[in-house]
This record gives C-alpha cells, sequence and structure tokens, in this order.
C-alpha cells in the first residue's frame, strides 16, 4: 500500500497532487465567470453520406426545432484536441476500451473572446462531459502547451485538468473543424446535430487563426449524424432513426483526423 501526507489530494481522475509542489494560485476571476457546465447523457453516432445528410436534415427539422445558432447553413465548430506523448487517448478509443476521456479546446468563431475546455470520459452507456469557459488568451496559452492560466480560475475542474495535463504529459495534437447542423427536442435535453465538411490540421494549433490549412478528413462517408439525450429517447425519434436504416458506428473525430495523417507516415 503506499503512503500518502496530508498535503497530497486526488482529482476525480485518480491523479494525486501535491500542494506543496503545485505553482502559486490566484484567483482574479468570480466563480460566475468560470462556473463549470456538467451533463450525463447517453450518446449515439451515424455515419451518412453528403447525400444523405441533405436527406435527414430536411426530414429531421420537420419534427424538431432548429438550434437558435444554427441560421442558414448551421454554424462552423472547431476543437484542439489534446492527447499524451504516446497518444494513449487516441489508442484508448481505437482499441474500444470502456472507460476513456478526450480533452479540447473548443470555439464557435474565431473572434470569440473566450474558449470552452472541455472533458469527455466514456462511462459504460454514458457520456459525461465537463466544462468551462477560459479566456482567449489563457486558450491561446495553452495552444502552446502551458497550462499553467489554469490555476487562475477559481474551479476544481481546472485544477483537475492543470494536473492531468501537467504529470501525464499531455500536448496539442490536431484541431479539427466541421459545419454543424443542430436541432433540439422538447423533454430529455434531446439533441441531434449533423456534422459535415470535416477538416483538419495537425501543423499548426492557433486555434483563433484565420488562417489555418486545413486538410479534408475523407472517408467512405462525409457526414456525421449523432442523437443526444438523458433518460430514454422518445418513440418518434426512434421511428425516424429506424427509417435512416443506418447501423450505429463507434466514431471520433479526433481520430479520424488523426488517423489520416497517421496514414500518409506509416
Amino acid at each position: 500500500m503506499e503512503n500518502y501526507s496530508d498535503n497530497d489530494q486526488f482529482n476525480t481522475s485518480g491523479v494525486r497532487q501535491s500542494r506543496s509542489s503545485l505553482p502559486q494560485r490566484h484567483i482574479p476571476y468570480s466563480p460566475e465567470s468560470s462556473s463549470l457546465w456538467k451533463v450525463l447523457r447517453q450518446e449515439h453516432k451515424y455515419a451518412i453520406t453528403e447525400m444523405q445528410f441533405l436527406q435527414y436534415r430536411s426530414m429531421i427539422a420537420k419534427i424538431m426545432e432548429k438550434d437558435q445558432n444554427n441560421g442558414k447553413d448551421g454554424y462552423m465548430v472547431r476543437s484542439l484536441y489534446f492527447d499524451t506523448l504516446n497518444d494513449y487517448d487516441y489508442v484508448t478509443k481505437t482499441d474500444g476500451v470502456e472507460i476513456r476521456r478526450k480533452i479540447r479546446l473548443r470555439i464557435y468563431s474565431t473572434s470569440s473572446g473566450y474558449a470552452s475546455l472541455e472533458m469527455k470520459q466514456k462511462q459504460s452507456i454514458y457520456q459525461l462531459k465537463r466544462s468551462i469557459r477560459i479566456k482567449r488568451e489563457d486558450a491561446a496559452q495553452m495552444c502552446m502547451g502551458d497550462y499553467t492560466q489554469l490555476l487562475h480560475y477559481d474551479n476544481p475542474f481546472a485544477l483537475e485538468c492543470y494536473t492531468l495535463m501537467n504529470t501525464r504529459g499531455y500536448l496539442p495534437k490536431v484541431i479539427v473543424q466541421y459545419q454543424r447542423n443542430a436541432f433540439v427536442g422538447k423533454g430529455n435535453d434531446i439533441r441531434i446535430t449533423l456534422d459535415n465538411d470535416l477538416r483538419a490540421t495537425e501543423s499548426c494549433m492557433e486555434l483563433f487563426s484565420n488562417k489555418l490549412c486545413l486538410y479534408p478528413v475523407t472517408s467512405t462517408f462525409n457526414a456525421v449524424l449523432e442523437v443526444k439525450y438523458n433518460e430514454f429517447l422518445f418513440s418518434y425519434l426512434k421511428d425516424m432513426l429506424q427509417r435512416l436504416k443506418k447501423s450505429e458506428v463507434a466514431i471520433s473525430k479526433y481520430c479520424m483526423a488523426r488517423t489520416v495523417s497517421m496514414n500518409m507516415y506509416h
């Protein structure tokens, strides 16, 4: 059995951290500006073609409400994913390990004054997603592999991310961008998203840049349909999914993007 001192503490990932070894924390932000957003839900993904994307978008729009951010052609989603030196999160996903995680920064506009720091953890049939907003300049530092600014947030999740990313050697690995059309349903936080025009880069980690050189992430399909909900899915949506005649697949946009580059060099 290991011995731990009174100065040791543990985060929810089971990582031991010593208070005495952490840099001095300064808390300039109010709790409201860095509050934790947390959701536990089921997620189901379906790989579809571009033609099916147009067909299903029209079908879903007839029975669900459009997300207020959709606009005419949806909205941009851009994420920077972190992983360990030996790509532990990538390997656990591709190997189908039951309990796994991924850490990312996400924005919806390059002019945004903030980014969302998010951690998604697979737990049986559920996905636990936690996130906080961090300032643009702090996100830019993280894009360079410096996570010290997380100590400035009065939030245990920020400290957990700081400790985990430093002790396990997380580095920025890839930026993934796509266009999203989202629809919401009444009850159980039901949300259906259709993502297409998936592109990525591993040559530049400037999340807010307007000049990224993105390569297309192509495969036998060109779009992803995701169904997300709490507790249970209503019967009218189950019937709609059955009409799609698509089998659920365990796909990850992060892994799709990384696989493209890995195949180039092997």
